[in-house]
């Protein structure tokens, strides 16, 4: 039995991995979860999994939680009750499917308290991916990736050295805009742009495969999880989503992972490993595929590639100054306040204009993202 806590419960990453525990129920117990400000669906995974201890972001409705649950399961609240929960006594590992920045202390607390843990929230490794990976050498616990990408490269890696690697490529859908030309960009839509082709998913991850930065935020992510530098991280476009990614090895051998697009599997896998455990959820049928294809991105309509390639080369704060800088503009571009290929254009002025401080402490990091975010706003 793996006792898991669960931080981002109510979210679309949250709600499939309690599929995931309701599916293996005499192999993964749900002990901690931590939600938004969902309080009714909060509520149901309480009386469905009965944990041990949960936390909501707003300490009001936190009160409300315990008036109706009376006081079991411990009832927490704001960003120390993540810590609380991130921190459990009784936790084997920790799930961390927070969108933005408000999971990096929670993953840090987990693992200095002997947690291993398993990574939805990009941004945690893009911004302090040097700190993350070696507080986890530092203390013997482990970062899974849940990511169907970085899950795929796991698989395929199964325990190599990045001494056998010539290349890790992570697959794209190409996104909605994959065939639209560069001169129609300017009239895209957010309606448009929230319309994937292969996955159900929440806002900002959605905006984000739409522009690419989503891939381009998975390259930093790779070089921290399989200790690879940014040169040996490439992206091909694959519309059909069967293939995550794959794995070149310096012989010219190639190994991917192929399934239906499903984040259960990912999220199985990571809970499970090195087990294989059955389930009938994910069900992949080459023949009526027919077909898979691969093309090459194009940087002219999708800058996010090279703008995350040479943060990620340049590393210390700039990682951290690239995620910030475009969490805002994806938000000023959903409340219409800037175009779609603003969004990359704010970006690439952020990152323009910030001075990098090399091996940043974690306040150093949390200084270059809050001076990005103040930045992309001008």
């Amino acid at each position: 039995m793996k006792r898991v806590v669960l931080l981002g419960s109510t979210g679309s990453i949250g709600t499939s991995t309690v599929k995931v525990a309701e599916d293996l129920p005499d192999r993964i117990q749900l002990i901690g979860l931590g939600a938004g400000n969902n309080t009714e669906l909060l509520l149901e995974q309480v009386r469905r999994h009965r944990p041990a201890a949960i936390s909501i972001t707003d300490p009001l409705k936190a009160k409300a939680l315990r008036d109706v649950l009376g006081t079991s399961p411990e009832v927490f609240s704001g960003a120390e009750g993540l810590i609380k929960l991130a921190t459990l006594p009784a936790a084997d590992i920790v799930l961390i499917a927070i969108v933005g920045t408000a999971g990096l202390q929670p993953a840090l607390a987990a693992i200095r308290a002997g947690k291993d843990i398993a990574i939805a929230s990009k941004e945690i490794l893009v911004m302090a991916g040097e700190i993350v990976m070696s507080e986890a050498r530092r203390h013997g616990v482990r970062v899974l990736a849940v990511d169907s990408e970085h899950s795929a490269i796991f698989q395929c890696l199964d325990g190599k050295p990045s001494t056998s690697v010539r290349k890790l490529w992570l697959t794209a859908s190409g996104g909605p805009f994959r065939q639209t030309p560069k001169e129609d960009f300017a009239h895209i839509t957010v309606e448009g742009a929230l319309k994937h082709p292969s996955w159900v998913m929440g806002r900002k991850i959605t905006i984000d495969s739409a522009t690419l930065f989503n891939k381009g935020l998975e390259m930093i992510e790779a070089r921290w999880l399989f200790d690879i530098e940014m040169a040996r991280v490439g992206v091909v476009v694959h519309p059909q989503s069967v293939v995550h990614s794959m794995v070149e090895f310096v012989d010219g051998s190639m190994l991917a992972q192929l399934s239906t697009p499903d984040m259960c599997l990912p999220i199985q896998y990571a809970l499970t490993c090195p087990d294989r455990v059955p389930s009938d959820r994910v069900q992949t049928s080459l023949a009526r595929l027919g077909n898979l294809t691969f093309e090459e991105p194009d940087p002219i309509r999708f800058p996010a590639l090279d703008l995350a390639r040479r943060a990620g080369e340049e590393g210390g704060t700039m990682p951290a100054v690239l995620n910030a800088a475009n969490e805002v503009a994806v938000e000023a571009f959903v409340n219409r306040r800037i175009s779609f290929c603003q969004i990359s254009e704010t970006v690439a002025a952020t990152l323009q204009r910030h001075r990098v401080v090399a091996h940043p402490t974690l306040e150093q990091i949390l200084e270059a993202d809050a001076w990005a975010r103040r930045e992309a706003c001008r």
